[in-house]
This record gives structure tokens, C-alpha cells and sequence, in this order.
């Protein structure tokens, strides 16, 4: 399974380089397409444990004045 992830910056919010050092620090890794971070599971994952990463992301990304969209997908490359 997968959580792709699609940010929307504020330009009176944190600078993207700062974002993207924190959640590469979470385990996501940039992509180019219809979204901007993957963060690959690996095999199956139950609902309990992505919501818990989505907070992890939430806390992570609270005051830098980013909105985010996770999306969690099996079998998408």
C-alpha cells in the first residue's frame, strides 16, 4: 500500500525546502505527477495505523501554513 500526499503552500508560511526536510524526515519521498510525496507501506496496513501517520503529518505540518490531501492506495505505482 501507498499514501501519496499533495501539499498547497501559503506564501506567508514556511518555505517548501523546510517542508520537504520534515517529511522526508517521516519517511516520504518526492515524486513528479498528480502528486508531491509516496510513502510506501509496503505490504497491507490497517485503517488505525494511516490514521495515525495522518497525524503524524498533521503535528508535523501544523503553523507552516501548509494544507495537505493524503490518499491511500493498493497496487498503484
Amino acid at each position: 500500500m501507498k499514501t501519496y500526499l499533495v501539499l498547497w503552500f501559503n506564501s506567508n508560511g514556511a518555505m517548501p525546502s523546510e517542508v520537504n526536510r520534515s517529511l522526508m524526515s517521516l519517511g516520504f519521498e518526492q515524486v513528479q505527477g498528480n502528486y508531491d510525496y509516496v510513502y510506501d507501506w509496503g505490504n497491507n496496513v490497517d485503517l488505525d495505523e494511516i490514521l495515525l501517520f495522518t497525524d503524524r503529518i498533521q503535528m508535523t505540518l501544523k503553523g507552516t501554513g501548509v494544507m495537505f490531501k493524503t490518499e491511500t492506495v493498493n497496487g498503484q505505482n
